[in-house]
């Protein structure tokens, strides 16, 4: 990249071209040899470098520096520099660049890959002994993960993960264009919106709020729930009301009102509506979706290294600095706190620091769902078709 760009200004600039919002990324050297980047033994050395994989615009920037606050304090406070490279760009293109070195045995040179869990690739990514445990001695500050995300069923105790960030999938809407659209039936079926409608093209983004909405749990996926969901969109694509799925590219389209209402992610919109106050986002009545990023140690990784940096990223302080520019769903206790000393306006919505109510009525998708390959067969077909 050669602009740094706060999350903002992109999807500002997204917003005003209607134009597919998305960020080139290469990844750098991918597993190219056996050696490896370092130690990934538990000697409780650090590592001269840091090597962090992430998405873009998924941490704090000094706009007139385009450097890393955070970051360089890390640097001070270690002696540990940061190679910290945005080459995440979806979880399925980064899982194909790192499957083949790591299937073989070998080094990505990365200490810390950031992916997202509903995708399936987290959970594979275990099973497949493919990252390393983390070193909960060197996190004392494990006990700031708030209680909503402590228990994920692909990684029970966080004994492999730590949240990044976290965000919720709900319906967005343009009120010069529609009613509030608050309901996934409203969405589905009311003919006012025909063909003005979009959903997410990621399983794991868009069942959630179809199951719920017909009253089935999206963490515990049946054969029978997964057919009654897919034949509720399926039938809806098909009269014409869904116009298409999407990636994060509803965000064009939404704020230049050429969509009256989608499937959206809360801390998109939470951007979106600072420039303009037309769009709105809710999590649907009946229940929405909540995912999570998750920092992972990939095999050959600096594992003592690797957990320090978690660590320093799980003080409150320093989790309220990354929070105040990212405006994602914060997972350290604490950094509300901190953030209302800093910015209270982003520290007090509830998109970012969101409700114990919103937070009961999330859920992630069922993570078997996500590797059932008839599930992912026929899910593909019907987003391709």
């Amino acid at each position: 990249m050669t602009d740094v760009l706060t999350r903002r200004a992109l999807l500002r600039r997204a917003a005003a071209s209607g134009a597919f919002l998305t960020v080139p990324g290469v990844l750098a050297a991918c597993g190219g040899s056996s050696s490896k980047s370092s130690s990934s033994g538990s000697d409780h050395t650090l590592a001269k470098t840091l090597h962090f994989s992430n998405w873009p615009l998924y941490i704090d920037v000094n706009e007139k520096t385009k450097k890393h606050p955070t970051l360089d304090t890390f640097t001070k406070k270690t002696g540990v520099n940061v190679q910290y490279i945005e080459d995440i760009n979806d979880n399925a293109t980064y899982f194909g660049k790192i499957q083949g070195p790591l299937s073989r045995g070998q080094s990505i040179d990365r200490d810390i890959i950031v992916m997202t869990d509903n995708s399936r690739y987290p959970s594979l990514l275990i099973k497949k002994g493919w990252v390393e445990k983390l070193d909960k001695s060197a996190i004392p500050n494990f006990k700031n993960l708030v209680p909503a995300l402590q228990h994920p069923n692909w990684d029970q105790n966080r004994d492999y993960s730590l949240p990044w960030q976290s965000g919720l999938t709900g319906i967005a809407y343009n009120d010069k264009l529609t009613e509030p659209v608050l309901t996934v039936p409203d969405l589905l079926e009311n003919p006012q919106l025909k063909g003005k409608v979009t959903l997410l093209q990621g399983m794991g983004d868009t069942m959630p709020l179809i199951m719920f909405a017909n009253g089935d749990d999206p963490a515990k996926v049946t054969d029978a729930s997964w057919d009654r969901a897919m034949k509720r969109i399926k039938k809806a694509v098909d009269s014409g009301q869904i116009r298409q799925f999407t990636g994060n590219d509803y965000s064009g389209p939404l704020a230049k009102g050429d969509l009256k209402a989608c499937f959206a992610w809360s801390g998109d919109v939470v951007q979106l509506e600072a420039d303009n106050k037309h769009l709105h986002w809710n999590l649907p009545k009946d229940g929405g979706g909540i995912w999570t990023d998750n920092m992972l140690i990939p095999k050959g990784g600096n594992v003592y290294t690797a957990s320090v940096y978690m660590n320093f990223a799980y003080d409150p302080h320093i989790a309220a600095l990354i929070e105040d520019y990212v405006n994602y769903i914060c997972p350290v206790k604490g950094a509300k706190g901190e953030l209302e000393k800093i910015d209270p306006n982003v520290a007090n919505n509830t998109l970012i620091f969101p409700t114990n109510a919103m937070l009961d009525n999330a859920r992630n998708i069922d993570s078997a769902a996500l590797n059932n390959e008839r599930y992912i067969t026929e899910w593909q077909n019907l987003v391709s078709g």
